[in-house]
């Protein structure tokens, strides 16, 4: 037998006992972390709801309260109308900022640049206090054309517009424009070519940011308080002024807040699954 050869055989019968040993299992970080993050959580849940402090039976008795829903009616109200409005002048900046024309251009980004360079409680209250600069518009009394209400819608839509034009215009130029010239290629008109190609691509983009900015747009509208507007926040701040009753009341506040986000949160959902149908990103 050769040198080489008994080498060969001594190394396989070493085989076995150079294998391996089998190690001990590996240290599940977010297994052996979930029961202590459940601990704590239950922890902070049974302090809130154990501590008498927080005179549930308080939030209890306002939280259904007709002031209380009137308010609500009212911070939904303006949500709806100020992102409505909002997207719809954001729109038409985003097609501004599009556009081969030079001027249009620097008018959108103008506007953008101005609106949300100015915190919105300055762009409320200098809409508030307009009057002071301009006493008449178009013959009537500026104080009796803009109420707290119309001033309230004026400046959170003025300010949500701003952002909503850099979101349109992120989605329209997230569509690749090989798909805009197949489709002029096929001879589309303009609207179809929008309507069919562009806009169902560009929603994908456009919808997960719309839908924090409408939720945004829900808690913002508590800031229309210092003008006396009587949302949900004004409404219980009323409340509290009469009762003294300062922590039951915000609870009140907090809970619809909580609630109405959460349903929002959940519509969102949906919406961005219907846009993501035949792409990957479906979860």
């Amino acid at each position: 037998m050769s040198l080489f050869t008994a080498a060969r055989k001594a190394g396989a019968s070493a085989l076995p006992f150079l294998k391996a040993k089998p190690t001990s299992r590996r240290w599940n970080s977010s297994r052996n972390l979930t029961p202590c993050v459940l601990i704590l959580l239950g922890i902070a849940l049974d302090s809130v709801v154990r501590n008498d402090a927080f005179q549930w039976n308080v939030v209890g008795d306002y939280f259904t309260s007709a002031s209380v829903l009137r308010g609500l009616w009212l911070t939904l109200w303006l949500t709806a109308v100020v992102t409505a409005l909002g997207f719809a002048l954001g729109t038409v900046l985003a097609a501004f900022r599009l556009s081969a024309n030079p001027v249009l251009r620097a008018v959108s980004w103008g506007y953008v640049w101005l609106f949300r360079s100015m915190p919105i409680l300055v762009q409320l209250l200098f809409w508030f206090n307009i009057g002071a600069l301009y006493p008449q518009i178009l013959g009537v009394r500026t104080v009796d054309l803009l109420g707290p209400v119309t001033v309230a819608v004026v400046g959170l839509t003025l300010h949500e517009a701003a952002y909503a034009a850099e979101v349109v215009r992120g989605g329209i130029l997230s569509v690749d424009r090989g798909q805009i010239e197949a489709a002029q290629a096929l001879g589309l008109s303009r609207w179809r070519r929008w309507w069919r190609i562009v806009l169902p691509q560009a929603m994908r983009s456009i919808v997960p940011p719309a839908g924090n900015m409408l939720i945004g747009t829900l808690k913002g509208t508590s800031i229309v308080s210092v003008i006396a507007v009587q949302d949900l926040l004004y409404s219980v701040q009323l409340v509290c002024h009469r009762t003294y009753q300062v922590m039951p009341l915000l609870m009140v506040a907090t809970l619809w807040y909580v609630i109405v986000t959460s349903v929002l949160g959940v519509g969102q959902y949906y919406v961005e699954r219907h846009y993501a149908r035949g792409s990957e990103r479906t979860r």
